[in-house]
């Protein structure tokens, strides 16, 4: 608890522990624990179950205002809320998607009719979302988008293929970036489409990784169709929506994610007690740098979170990905120079991998998906800080 919060944020903070004390038991107490990056297939309906159970009794979208489903939680509340369910090793969240990067998006952005049809079973968790953004030629260069949508019928036809796309699988709906304009380039021409998932012309292909897990999707769109109202914003506005959801995306839904790095940190410390590495001066200032840059990414998320609460994100959204991807992939490095020779050698045949080797080899990805650290460097010097473009060819 931080020393300056306020009486109604102690007693919130209260609040939140006690319910999660008393409901992470009995039918749900094995869920401890479960799921989180590289381990997302894990217990997926008993997790879906818990947050189910979490919306029933008003815990999901706390920070949306209150005509929406929400609480109406101050930027405090949300941090609070978050640090508590980490304490409590609380499973990893399976509506974050559309909790944190939809939903807000919708209430900035949609329209009356998109808030009453979309926000609802968002809340209740009862329907899924997917960001379909990344595409094969335009995963960092998200400005290169190829798949195309245009008005057939009175709906949009939708042609082209997505990549990377998170827990497509389980999905209901994606939220798609796609070109509606012929012969327009770069940001221009795009639109936000919000296309159902389960229909003829959406194909899944699970992506294997090496942790031999799947949490990454190519979705395929071959003629998939969604109503002309399915569109956030104007015709051909869909870069700016789309950018406006990456600083909600950097915000609020980075301290759900925090919940598991800040449990993983939790547990390389706990193995390095075991195993006497706490003991190497080395390891433990780097162990020590790991928990300074999980407290700055908190700090930083806070910070972008109040941007948000007084009506956009801030640059400072901007970083976020950066450091938290560099972040995590240290932490994995970290974890493997903790367990020592004992972590080049599989738990079983053919593949069973430890949590400290999926860990290792998943956040390898981290400083790849959703921008490089090339690119975001790159976004960061011309785009925040104005300086002269990298040269291009």
């Amino acid at each position: 608890m931080k020393r300056n919060e306020s009486p109604a944020d102690r007693d919130f903070r209260a609040e939140v522990r006690d319910w999660l004390e008393t409901h992470l038991s009995g039918e749900f107490a094995h869920a401890r624990g479960l799921g989180g990056p590289g381990r997302e297939h894990e217990a997926f309906e008993e997790r879906l179950a818990w947050e189910r159970h979490m919306a029933a009794a008003g815990w999901t979208c706390l920070g949306w205002p209150a005509e929406y489903g929400g609480r109406g939680a101050t930027v405090e509340q949300q941090v609070i809320f978050h640090e508590e369910y980490a304490l409590a090793g609380a499973p990893a969240r399976v509506n974050h998607i559309g909790e944190n990067l939809l939903g807000p998006t919708v209430i900035a952005f949609g329209t009356d009719g998109q808030r009453a049809r979309f926000l609802p079973p968002i809340v209740r968790v009862e329907e899924l979302w997917c960001q379909g953004y990344s595409e094969p030629d335009a995963g960092s260069d998200l400005a290169n988008v190829q798949t195309r949508a245009e008005l057939v019928d009175g709906g949009w036809r939708i042609t082209g293929q997505k990549v990377w796309t998170s827990l497509a699988l389980e999905a209901d709906w994606c939220f798609a970036v796609c070109r509606t304009e012929p012969g327009s380039t770069r940001h221009h021409g795009l639109s936000y489409l919000l296309v159902p998932m389960r229909q003829e012309g959406v194909d899944v292909r699970p992506i294997v990784q090496m942790t031999g897990t799947s949490e990454f999707n190519e979705v395929f769109f071959d003629g998939a169709r969604t109503d002309a109202a399915n569109i956030v914003g104007a015709p051909g506005d869909g870069w700016r929506i789309a950018m406006a959801t990456l600083g909600f995306e950097r915000g609020v839904a980075t301290l759900g994610q925090q919940v598991g790095f800040r449990r993983e940190l939790e547990g390389v410390l706990a193995l390095a007690r075991e195993t006497g590495a706490i003991d190497d001066p080395l390891l433990r200032d780097r162990l020590t740098r790991s928990w300074m840059g999980l407290e700055i990414m908190r700090l930083n998320a806070v910070r972008t979170m109040a941007g948000v609460a007084a009506g956009a994100p801030g640059p400072e959204s901007s970083i976020s990905k950066l450091v938290w991807g560099t972040w995590h992939r240290e932490l994995g490095e970290l974890a493997m120079d903790v367990l020592g020779a004992a972590g080049l050698v599989a738990d079983g045949a053919p593949y069973d991998l430890s949590d400290w080797q999926r860990l290792f080899l998943f956040s390898r990805s981290d400083t790849i998906y959703a921008g490089s650290n090339e690119i975001q460097r790159n976004i960061i010097a011309e785009r925040v800080l104005g300086l002269p473009r990298e040269a291009r060819g």
